[in-house]
């Protein structure tokens, strides 16, 4: 899609369920972030175990689990009115104070129904989408009005990705060994691996072969597509 050039604001959608089908009745909703940041932070991690027997210089890491995505988002809250392209959600209240208020409600303060803050999706266009809920919020106070009112708070936010119960168990059955997949063959693909890759073990390469018409485990070609069926696991 073509730029337009129009500023394109960070919005938080605030939802009061899992699955982020119920939009809360915040006003607004969604809000925005007043100042787009000049950069962020994805955290993605792989946890492994690496145990290691007694007497020995190595180890063998094994794949423990995928932790959720984090995010972290560094913006300012400002009273100055000196900032180009600033966006107040309260238009009859430009306070440092309302915007907090605002940012607050609908990102850290727990919803009464769920007894648990809102669950928040972070859009900025087209190319950024993150669905999650706050982990941690650092506001630093470091300009005052003359009766001690915020005028400027730098706040750093943090946010961990979170998916719905059944949004999980559809991804799980998606990529589940007992449904039927399909892969495209792309160069450097090995017929193994790709086994491996769907059963977590290579021993049913024989079958997958057989279940596509090959003759060798080495016929693959890119473009071409195999199938993956449910096997008999007592075979191998």
């Amino acid at each position: 899609m073509e730029n337009s050039g129009k500023l394109v604001k960070v919005l938080i959608h605030v939802y009061d369920d899992e699955a982020y089908s119920k939009p809360s009745k915040i006003n607004p909703n969604p809000i925005s972030l007043p100042v787009n940041p000049k950069s962020f932070t994805k955290n993605y991690k792989i946890e492994v175990k690496a145990d290691q027997a007694p007497g020995t210089q190595s180890n063998d890491p094994k794949f423990n689990k995928t932790p959720p995505k984090e995010l972290k988002l560094d913006f300012v809250f400002d009273g100055t009115n000196t900032i180009q392209g600033y966006k107040y959600n309260d238009p009859s209240d430009h306070s440092v104070k309302r915007q907090l208020e605002i940012f607050l409600k609908a990102v850290y303060d727990m919803k009464g129904g769920i007894h648990k803050p809102h669950f928040l999706k972070l859009i900025w266009g087209a190319g950024f989408k993150f669905q999650g809920v706050l982990t941690n919020l650092d506001l630093n106070y470091t300009l005052f009005e003359s009766n001690g009112d915020p005028l400027r708070v730098k706040a750093s936010a943090s946010f961990i990705q979170y998916v719905g119960q059944k949004e999980r168990e559809a991804i799980v059955k998606k990529e589940s060994p007992d449904l039927t997949q399909s892969r495209l063959v792309k160069a450097g693909d090995r017929l193994d691996n790709m086994t491996y890759d769907i059963y977590n073990n290579v021993k049913y390469i024989t079958q997958i072969a057989k279940a596509n018409g090959l003759t060798s485990f080495r016929e693959i070609n890119p473009g071409e597509e195999l199938v993956f069926p449910p096997l008999d696991k007592t075979s191998s």
